[in-house]
């Protein structure tokens, strides 16, 4: 769906495809039908945005085959669907069993990552609706912090230049310009919007900015207007905004909060927990991250502790189908 900004400016809101899995292009395609154009009918609209997953497998077909795209561009138009943003934080394999940390493979200093991205700027650039010549893309916020030294974190912002560059030429081929977005997350290199300052400053591209995603803002207990300050004073472009929500639990040593947020303990995905201290931070800690710590969460004297998780809701049994 398409809103008008007070400032003239359009904003394009998006239905997200991540969460139902697909790892081929027949796979997407059986997203759009099933899940995507029932969402636009229930809304009552004529078009609606989409933010598109694209697996390995499916961005391989659709950037080595130009009919394939052809095609997949002309069903997104007869079920009034259009696309200008696309998720490529996940490579494979979101919909399996265990995800986990795999999510982060292969990260920013590995090859496949760079290759990945390209061939989906490739794709959204050729999906792009005619009226339309901005595209977004998030991604991974460089790697899982752990096992990422130096040496890996210049590999990174090479591997970025690079994309930069590519961005840049392929603007000058097709007309559409199409940037990529950092999506900071608790536990990575990148986990916070202050995080993202120094790595994006460094690479010094406005094509590579970030993603504020405002699950994540809350689970890192940030305020979005020091936030959003902040990137601006830094230059930091702000390329996408993912509205998703944090579990917030007030007391959570109480049982009864325990046994309510134990309903969303499930085996699939990586569910980032963060719990804020009072500013004297009672207890050590130690950190392996090779960049200063974030300082304590602040509270008020005497509020009660809270946890933030970001997580999503268990999986809804399939409805039943009526038989052929």
């Amino acid at each position: 769906m398409r809103f008008r900004h007070p400032d003239g400016t359009t904003v394009h809101l998006a239905y997200c495809t991540n969460v139902h899995p697909a790892e081929t292009l027949d796979g997407v395609l059986a997203q759009l039908r099933d899940h995507c154009e029932p969402v636009r009918r229930r809304l009552g609209r004529d078009r609606l945005g989409i933010g598109l997953w694209l697996a390995k497998d499916a961005a391989h077909a659709l950037v080595t085959d130009p009919a394939a795209l052809r095609g997949l561009r002309c069903e997104l138009d007869r079920r009034g669907l259009e696309v200008v943003t696309l998720n490529g934080f996940p490579y494979e394999g979101f919909g399996a069993e265990e995800v986990k940390y795999l999510v982060y493979k292969p990260d920013w200093a590995d090859p496949e990552r760079l290759e990945h991205t390209t061939s989906l700027a490739r794709v959204l650039a050729g999906l792009l609706p005619d009226d339309v010549t901005d595209g977004s893309i998030s991604t991974l916020p460089l790697a899982w912090r752990t096992a990422h030294d130096e040496q890996r974190a210049e590999t990174a912002r090479t591997a970025l230049r690079t994309l930069a560059e590519r961005l840049d030429a392929l603007e000058e081929l097709t007309g559409r310009s199409i940037r990529v977005a950092l999506e900071p997350e608790p536990g990575c290199v990148v986990e916070t919007t202050r995080d993202a300052i120094a790595p994006l400053t460094a690479i010094a591209h406005d094509r590579v900015g970030i993603c504020v995603d405002t699950c994540h803002l809350a689970t890192s207990f940030e305020d979005p207007h020091t936030a959003l300050d902040d990137l601006t004073r830094a230059g930091v472009p702000v390329v996408k905004s993912q509205l998703s929500a944090a579990l917030h639990a007030e007391q959570p040593h109480l049982p009864e909060v325990r046994k309510a947020l134990a309903a969303f303990a499930e085996p699939r995905f990586l569910h980032q927990t963060r719990t804020s201290t009072p500013p004297a931070c009672a207890a050590p800690t130690t950190s392996t991250r090779p960049w200063p710590a974030t300082p304590c969460p602040t509270r008020l004297p005497g509020a009660p502790t809270s946890t933030s998780r970001c997580t999503r809701p268990p999986p809804r049994p399939s409805p039943p189908r009526c038989p052929s």
